[in-house]
């Protein structure tokens, strides 16, 4: 049977498609949610690489070689974050998820020399790897870096109402089954007029998938968690949120009472 114009051009196009779709995300770090790994590219090339610190651009290229370098946060991210930061003239700040530090350089970098960061992180190896970086970067003082589940440090400081209000920025980027607890907690800590930033949101697009879609098993294990804390952030009368589709998807919180 004679093929027409019409199935060869479909067959090109789906041709085209399957090839986008092996395309993307082959960047280390890269996240992001764009139907086109070029206009992502064009992000990255046009506003973000200009514009990273040397000293963030030598990190992320250390993290590339690590095994789980998809753990690391993504570069326009971390653009944004150093930003947003700066915008709310954050001092006293908390992350929560540390890797190799690439999101936390980001926001060493952007508070005064006067600031502080409370990190906190399972794993010290991956934290030390990106250590040498920070340290020449000279904002290693900024840092108090604590190994170790996070919630039993929460739980420390929420029983002590002093530090109740007390935080600008809080950046959680940590095991998704326990970002409702951390939210729990959170919440008391951060100061009114504060931001939360809760990163992986949109958590590769599955969220929005069927339950029965394809989907890598830690993808999987993870979607009903990052589910049940967008509609809690939602349902929240203690902040105003805005969902962003950047990186993996980030919402930002911001606590009114």
């Amino acid at each position: 049977m004679a093929t027409t114009a019409t199935e060869t051009k479909k067959t090109s196009t789906n041709g085209e498609e399957q090839q986008s779709q092996n395309l993307r995300h082959q960047e280390v770090g890269h996240k992001s949610l764009l139907q086109s790994d070029e206009l992502y590219q064009y992000i990255l090339e046009t506003s973000v690489y200009p514009r990273e610190p040397e000293s963030m651009k030598e990190l992320r290229e250390v993290t590339a070689k690590h095994p789980w370098n998809i753990m690391t946060t993504s570069a326009d991210e971390g653009q944004f974050l150093n930003m947003l930061i700066k915008l709310v003239n954050a001092k006293n700040t908390m992350e929560i998820g540390v890797y190799t530090g690439y999101s936390l350089l980001a926001t060493a970098l952007a508070l005064p020399e006067d600031g502080k960061i409370l990190a906190m992180d399972v794993n010290r190896e991956n934290y030390e790897l990106g250590l040498p970086i920070i340290e020449k970067a000279g904002v290693a003082h900024k840092i108090d870096f604590r190994e170790g589940p996070a919630l039993p440090v929460l739980d420390e400081l929420v029983a002590d109402e002093k530090n109740h209000g007390t935080y600008d920025f809080i950046f959680v980027d940590a095991d998704k089954d326990n970002y409702i607890n951390y939210h729990k907690r959170l919440i008391d800590l951060v100061k009114i007029g504060g931001v939360i930033g809760y990163d992986n949101t949109l958590w590769n697009g599955s969220v929005v998938a069927p339950p029965d879609a394809p989907m890598r098993k830690y993808v999987r294990y993870y979607r009903d968690f990052v589910i049940e804390l967008n509609k809690a952030l939602a349902a929240d009368p203690r902040i105003e949120i805005c969902m962003l589709p950047v990186g993996d998807g980030i919402t930002i919180c911001r606590r009114i009472n």
